[in-house]
């Protein structure tokens, strides 16, 4: 896809728009009903490169997964717990919860698999997962750097116990070992070592993983026990509107003064990234929240600067940031040094590309400072990464000439991104 200009419209945004399933919903309703029992129908699922990489890899390993794009479904005919193939080649792009979740999973085999991923994915956090795997008597041949994609795991299945973890980097890894333990031969306890970071993305595994049948025992915020021999069920289950998508969205009726409802998406949801609207109202806007849409209105004057701890939201480091240059004083993200390892380099990627565009930026080694002045415009780069190019194109509807170069690399969670985006300003 060529580089795209965005329009800068001549009025506030005022639209009412759908969002796609959640990305990181689905891929944990995919792995849950791979390991259940019988079929599962996942509706207003996410069809996207990270949950193609997913359900191909599920398909690789013998378990009957059907697709239909048209209709947002997946249909998972799980397997108990069982892994049909014993040997398989796996690719998983650059999908860190495909890369995490199918190797988690294949540990509960007896078998024999290969796994690897694009460049930026073997750089990505995958060692401390491994380690645990080894420690339970998985065999690991590293082709690179160890630690790290590509490698063959010799698996054995996963024995359960004591498990200490560090997810300091991604909490992706313990997501991953929580919804296998079910299956362990015998009980798990798994302790975080220090920081957890992304916390509400464990808290959505435990949602989840509660949906479908199983109980996690949690004694504090870092100690999980999960009781071997429960298993999932298969069940129609409709995934949640993508939260985290839904921010670009908001984001847009923030710095226009307008008005923009997402449908569907409530302040229940199990995403951690709904509180972005409680990141908006602090800065000004007003929210309205139902159980059936959240709306958010843009103030008539400037937004306000405010400091704040992204921990919990971190995949929207990139909205806030594209704002922040619009808000009446500096605008402080803190606690996010953990994105330096996602999909790029996100803290170093944020920051230049706000100097591209001529705006005076602070770098720390957990976050930035922003400060509020004049946007010059630019072409942005996105290096491969869709967060990115969705949120640099909100900065687009304040600033006439902003270009977003490689939109197609919203591929990756949200493929038609731009069309109901750019569809906000027709």
């Amino acid at each position: 896809m060529d580089a795209i200009q965005i329009p800068t419209p001549d009025r506030p945004i005022d639209a009412i728009v759908e969002i796609p399933g959640s990305k990181s919903i689905t891929n944990r309703a995919l792995l849950t009903a791979a390991l259940g029992n019988g079929t599962t129908i996942l509706t207003n699922a996410l069809f996207s490169e990270d949950t193609h990489w997913f359900s191909t890899c599920l398909q690789r390993l013998g378990i009957p997964v059907t697709s239909d794009p048209a209709r947002a479904e997946f249909q998972v005919t799980g397997q108990g717990g069982e892994i049909p193939v014993s040997q398989a080649e796996l690719f998983v792009g650059n999908a860190g919860t495909a890369a995490r979740f199918i190797t988690a999973l294949v540990s509960l085999a007896e078998g024999e698999y290969a796994l690897d991923g694009i460049p930026r994915m073997r750089e990505r956090p995958l060692s401390e997962l491994l380690r645990v795997l080894e420690a339970m008597g998985a065999e690991l041949d590293f082709k690179g750097q160890p630690g790290c994609m590509p490698f063959t795991m010799r698996s054995h299945r996963f024995a359960g116990g004591p498990i200490q973890l560090q997810a300091h980097k991604t909490s992706q890894q313990l997501s991953a070992l929580l919804m296998i333990a079910p299956y362990a031969q015998e009980d798990t306890i798994i302790e975080v070592d220090g920081t957890l970071v992304s916390e509400s993305y464990i808290n959505m595994t435990l949602r989840v993983m509660e949906q479908f049948g199983v109980q996690v025992s949690r004694n504090d915020s870092r100690r999980f026990h999960i009781e071997a021999g429960q298993r999932y069920r298969a069940l129609p289950y409709t995934v949640e509107p993508d939260a985290s998508n839904a921010s670009y969205f908001f984001a847009a009726a923030a710095i226009t003064g307008g008005r923009v409802r997402v449908n569907y998406l409530s302040k229940h949801s199990c995403q951690g990234d709904i509180h972005f609207v409680d990141v908006l109202e602090a800065m000004g806007c007003q929210v309205t929240a139902t159980d059936h849409y959240l709306e958010v209105v843009g103030p008539a004057a400037e937004l306000k600067g405010i400091d704040v701890d992204l921990n919990d939201m971190s995949d929207l480091v990139q909205t806030l940031a594209a704002i922040a240059p619009f808000a009446s004083s500096p605008l402080t993200i803190r606690n996010v040094e953990h994105i330096r390892w996602k999909e790029t380099e996100r803290i170093k990627a944020v920051v230049t590309e706000l100097q591209r565009l001529g705006v005076e930026v602070e770098e720390f080694p957990d976050g930035m400072r922003i400060q509020p002045g004049p946007v010059t415009p630019a072409q942005v780069q996105t290096y491969n990464d869709h967060r990115m190019a969705m949120a640099f194109a909100v900065t687009g509807l304040r600033v006439p000439g902003i270009v977003i170069q490689d939109p197609a690399c919203t591929q990756k969670t949200f493929p038609d991104f731009f069309d109901r985006f750019l569809a906000m300003i027709e």
